[in-house]
């Protein structure tokens, strides 16, 4: 049989092994259609924030036996690469000289918030009994911003993967109740709408839910509540410092993290750029897009790692202090409600 003109270029050159496709790819192509998934829901129903829906794909992902070990490396990347670069470009957000006109009462309340949320749910912990290693994952998210909180501190202190899905699954349930039972509590009490702002801004999770919570009680409340939230989430950085340093003296020499992991570097950076610098609107709304869906294609990943049976097996103490957290945040926020 002859030879075709095309034989000796088949021979010569190889077909693509397979085998050379990057690892990673399998694992984060899943997690990134989750995230589109949990987007495109919170689009149509902006009640149902991205972070629950994003978590409930990934737990649906991981109880279906859909992901093996060809998915695990991309996963890994989601929950840590991806992750951390959300949380840095969430800097972007945060504008100074908007956070100053708060007055300083405010700014007060907010840091308030977060010193004392976190101090006082590590000792209900102690007093529960709760791992102190879940009691700051729980602290923090509950306090600061949630489940990208969480996530934050995990990046400096590596709790386990399970402690982890744990707080950030009750971090966003728990503060989606917040989000729809705050509002009622505010229109009870008489607030006006930048005042029951401001408290859902010092009091609820995540920055989704304060959006959500602010809209709901409509008027001047959304931007007055976005803002006070942003204050909080300013903290964010600190507190892994701080967290960052201790873990330092916690290991030897030879393995010691940096003493402010660079996420939190590119988190200050974000900040200082969006404040100091005339940035563009499409600059900052792409961002924005990207930051979302980084955030949320590592939501994915979490719940895809978590096995349904270890939620079922969360422990009483663990529950009771994150209600105790929820109802510590929200007294300590309450003052924010009269000083604006």
């Amino acid at each position: 049989m002859g030879r075709g003109p095309n034989d000796a270029y088949r021979h010569t050159v190889p077909w693509p092994n397979v085998g050379s496709v990057d690892p990673r790819l399998p694992g984060l192509a899943v997690a990134a259609v989750g995230a589109a998934v949990a987007l495109g829901v919170h689009a149509m129903v902006p009640a149902l924030g991205a972070t629950l829906v994003a978590i409930v794909v990934g737990l649906a992902l991981g109880a279906g036996r859909r992901l093996g070990p060809v998915h695990q490396p991309g996963l890994a990347v989601a929950t840590r690469t991806l992750l951390r670069a959300g949380v840095a470009l969430l800097g972007l957000q945060l504008v100074l000289p908007d956070l100053l006109a708060l007055g300083w009462p405010v700014l007060a309340v907010a840091a308030g918030v977060v010193v004392a949320g976190i101090g006082g749910t590590l000792l209900l912990a102690n007093g529960l009994g709760v791992p102190a290693d879940q009691a700051l994952l729980v602290a923090c998210g509950f306090s600061i911003c949630g489940a990208a909180a969480v996530a934050a501190v995990d990046g400096v202190r590596r709790a386990r993967r399970e402690s982890v899905a744990t707080a950030v699954s009750l971090v966003v349930v728990l503060g989606s109740a917040t989000m729809l039972l705050l509002p009622a509590a505010a229109t009870a009490l008489g607030l006006r709408p930048e005042a029951a702002g401001a408290w859902s801004g010092a009091s609820v999770q995540e920055v989704g839910q304060v959006v959500v919570a602010g809209g709901l009680v409509g008027g001047a409340a959304l931007q007055v509540a976005v803002v006070v939230k942003l204050a909080r989430v300013l903290m964010l950085a600190p507190v892994l410092a701080v967290l960052s340093v201790r873990a330092r003296r916690e290991t030897v020499p030879g393995e010691r993290p940096p003493v402010v992991p660079g996420f939190v570097l590119a988190f200050a950076g974000c900040v200082l750029a969006a404040s100091a610098l005339p940035l563009p609107g499409w600059l900052l709304a792409a961002a924005g897009g990207v930051q979302a869906a980084a955030l949320t294609t590592a939501m994915v990943a979490i719940g895809a790692a978590l096995d349904p049976a270890v939620l079922r097996r969360t422990s009483p103490r663990v529950v009771g202090l994150a209600l105790g957290a929820t109802v510590l945040v929200a007294g300590l926020g309450l003052p924010a409600a009269y000083l604006v």
